[in-house]
Formats: C-alpha cells, structure tokens, sequence
C-alpha cells in the first residue's frame, strides 16, 4: 500500500511525524510535574491543599479533551492571554493528562505501608521529606505499568491538536487528502506512525518496569 511521497510529501509527512513526538514528549513532561505536585496535594495533611487537588482533578478528568482544546484556544484570548497554538496545545495535553498521572500516583502512594512515613517523621522528616524521599520513590517502582498506559495514550490524544491550527500527524492526514491523495493509504500509513510512537514509549516503559523488578 503505497504513499504518495513524489512533491515533499515525504518531507511532510516526516515534519509531522516530529511535530507528534515533539507535542507528546513536551506534554508527558509537564503533566508528570503537574501530576506529581497534585497526587501531593491529594496526600496533604491540609485540607485546602486536598480540597484544591480532589477538585482540580475531578474537574479536568471529566472534561472532554475537545473541550480543553477550545477553552485554551478561544478562552483565553478574551481573557487577554495570548499564546501559541502549539503552546495551547502543550497546555490542555498537560492538564488533561496530569490529572490521570496524579491518580496513577496516588494509587501507588496508597500500596505504601503506613508505617514507612510514620518512620520517616520519627526520623524528624516533614511532610515534603518523606513524601519526597520514602513514599514517592516506592509508589513510583509500583506504578509503571499504569503510568505506562497514560502515557502511550498520549500521543494519540495528541491528534486532536491537528483540529486547531498545530503541525502533527493527523495534520499531514488532512492535508494530502485536500490533495486529492487516497485516504486509506493515508490513514494505513498514519496508524503505522502512531503504532511506532505508541510501541516505543511501551518499550521504555516495560524496560522501567523490568529493572525495577530486580531492585524491588
């Protein structure tokens, strides 16, 4: 099954194929930021903190990405907040994904048995030591494979970005077909780029998984 590559098609397609990886890798990172510092107000002896982090993430979870996607991309102009398509982009990835990133982790910090942290304030450590130092490193080896799947997720949600004015893969899809280009052969090729994204993150997440196996 071929694709049209004759006119810069393969210089296309290479373009938004980058641009995904570019968008995912960005996104992933700061959703891994944010879903740690929620998971961490989820855990918080304060309840303002808790409130704010049950809140923050029963809103975002719920919220359909598409919704996202408009509320950064025609919101925030009329709040007067200008910002790039590709950054609109980065931030409702992040959000919406940082809030299933800070479930995964909060999951994991449950699995922790309870006298860990009540060794670590024995020891005189604060919340932000032992979360930091005892609990999260142990919640992190016990939640790979989840956070695996919200992260090969990732790439795919990324799509959406192609409806709103970024360079990606699907993008490239709309693109050849105004061009009159075989559609089947589009998306045959489409899914093949999305299968290798999908497979490499999976790899490096099995790979996570397999030497943490050996410490634990």
């Amino acid at each position: 099954m071929g694709i049209p590559f004759e006119d810069g098609n393969f210089s296309l397609f290479v373009r938004g194929f980058l641009g995904t990886i570019e968008l995912s890798a960005l996104s992933a990172l700061f959703a891994l930021l944010l879903g740690v510092v929620l998971a961490a107000f989820r855990v918080s002896p304060v309840p303002v903190l808790r409130t704010f982090g049950t809140t923050w993430v029963t809103v975002f979870r719920n919220t359909p990405l598409t919704l996202m996607f408009f509320a950064v991309t025609f919101v925030l102009p009329r709040l007067d907040v200008h910002i790039s398509s590709f950054t609109a982009a980065v931030a409702a990835l992040s959000i919406y994904t940082g809030s299933f990133v800070c479930e995964v982790l909060r999951s994991g910090i449950n699995t922790v048995p309870l006298g860990q942290a009540e060794a670590a304030r024995s020891l005189g450590m604060g919340f932000g030591q032992t979360l930091g130092l005892v609990v999260l490193p142990q919640a992190a080896r016990a939640v790979i494979a989840p956070m695996g799947s919200v992260f090969i997720a990732l790439p795919r949600n990324s799509a959406v970005a192609g409806a709103f004015n970024v360079f990606e893969l699907f993008s490239v899809q709309k693109t050849l077909t105004e061009k009159g280009y075989d559609i089947f052969a589009l998306f045959f090729w489409l899914a093949l780029a999305y299968l290798v994204i999908s497979f490499s993150v999976g790899a490096v997440f099995s790979a996570l998984e397999r030497r943490t196996a050996v410490v634990r």
